[in-house]
């Protein structure tokens, strides 16, 4: 297969991951604004946590660097992968798209010829309306499925490649090509390809994350419904998805879905349906806000507050997953200023904070001073380490995943 000049722009989960993946057979080269992220690429240690990543660096003959100069990173790029971050902005109620454009007119001014493909998450529609307005250039949208922590393993193991066209585009082989590319760089064998539309593709990632918030929203609810009845959450959900169109996956009772994907990709889909009847997307978003409301509510009680009027509530990690070293938007934030708002002091042990204060909340560095000054300790996933003050844990942790 052609071997080709590849330029990764963006080095979180989803650029490093797709940079790692198809430098095994192509040259690539990653450019990221923060020097110290390509520094450490360039010495082979992962500026994130994901254990494939770190082993891939450290041991594959792996045709990659890394760059903050754009003209460097662009210049001899045949295929430009884009997989900056693109927030929501809930007064735009829009996603942020700044850092996408921002990265193409750079690739316009180095690499006018080179084909970019798009993997950040972006709004239903964006990929045609940038095509419109730049008809000469060749872009594509591959949504990413990627797991925080786990971001390279579902790229050697991936349950479908999606590249999605432009509508009068006349360049579909090449979609078929980058496909080619991701499948030779995975482990897997015969990965299910999918060409689409652009704006079909951008709506499959959407909709493959709605339903996935969906599915924790709902597990959620079944949870405090059992909670609230004193009931036993583990039976009932061993009892639902012994059913096969259920399954015994997916279902581990949470704070809330959160991470960096599901709220915002949620949100984003929500606008989308403005003018368009929907009941279920709507009580998605909702949903969540009750869970966290709840569970603030729950913990407080546990607490003694108000009769108790000055607990110690803490937070045992900020980070949303195991493994992982992302809290944004984790759900155990929107615990913390829950119980914040009604004055109730909160702490914080997070082991990978550098910060003395997260939100004006100490954060402990002691493990054992944390432990000791807690009257109610809560945790998004339980872990061994906190076995020995078992009774101060509240979690809803049932299954010990994510």
């Amino acid at each position: 297969m052609t071997r080709y000049n590849i330029a990764v722009a963006g080095t979180g989960y989803v650029g490093l991951s797709n940079a790692v993946l198809l430098s095994q057979h192509n040259t690539v080269v990653a450019y990221d604004i923060l020097p110290d992220k390509t520094d450490k690429i360039n010495n082979r240690i992962s500026p994130i946590i994901d254990l494939d990543i770190q082993e891939y660096l450290k041991s594959k003959p792996l045709d990659l660097t890394a760059t903050t100069e754009p003209k460097k990173a662009f210049e001899n790029a045949e295929i430009v992968i884009i997989s900056t971050p693109t927030n929501y902005d809930p007064a735009k109620n829009y996603f942020d798209t700044f850092s996408i454009e921002k990265v193409f007119e750079q690739i316009k001014k180095y690499a006018p010829e080179a084909f970019v493909v798009i993997k950040s998450t972006v709004p239903v529609g964006y990929t045609e309306e940038l095509f419109k307005v730049n008809p000469n250039c060749k872009l594509l949208f591959s949504p990413e499925f990627l797991r925080e922590g786990n971001a390279l393993k579902d790229n050697l193991y991936p349950s479908r490649i999606i590249v999605g066209l432009p509508k009068n585009a006349s360049y579909s082989e090449m979609a078929k090509t980058f496909a080619d590319l991701m499948r030779q760089g995975a482990i897997k064998q015969d990965v299910p390809v999918l060409l689409t539309g652009a704006t079909e593709a951008e709506s499959v990632k959407l909709f493959s994350n709605c339903y996935l918030a969906l599915r924790i929203a709902f597990f959620n609810e079944l949870d405090t419904y059992a909670e609230i009845h004193n009931l036993d959450t583990t039976a009932i959900i061993d009892g639902v998805c012994q059913d096969p169109r259920i399954g015994n996956y997916y279902n581990n009772p949470s704070f809330g879905y959160g991470g960096y994907c599901l709220p915002k990709d949620t949100k984003q889909l929500l606008a989308n349906y403005n003018n368009v009847p929907n009941n279920v997307i709507n009580a998605i978003v909702e949903a969540n806000r009750t869970r966290k409301d709840f569970i603030a509510e729950r913990v407080l009680q546990i607490a003694g507050f108000p009769q108790n009027s000055s607990p110690v509530i803490g937070i045992y990690r900020l980070t949303m997953k195991s493994d992982s070293d992302n809290f944004r938007q984790s759900s155990i934030q929107g615990i913390m200023k829950r119980i914040k708002a009604k004055g109730v002091k909160t702490i914080i042990y997070e082991p990978t904070m550098i910060e003395d204060f997260f939100f004006s909340s100490p954060i402990i560095r002691s493990l054992d001073d944390f432990k000791q000054q807690s009257t109610v300790i809560i945790a998004n996933r339980m872990h061994l380490e906190l076995q020995d003050v078992i009774d101060k844990v509240y979690t809803r942790d049932l299954f010990h995943k994510d």
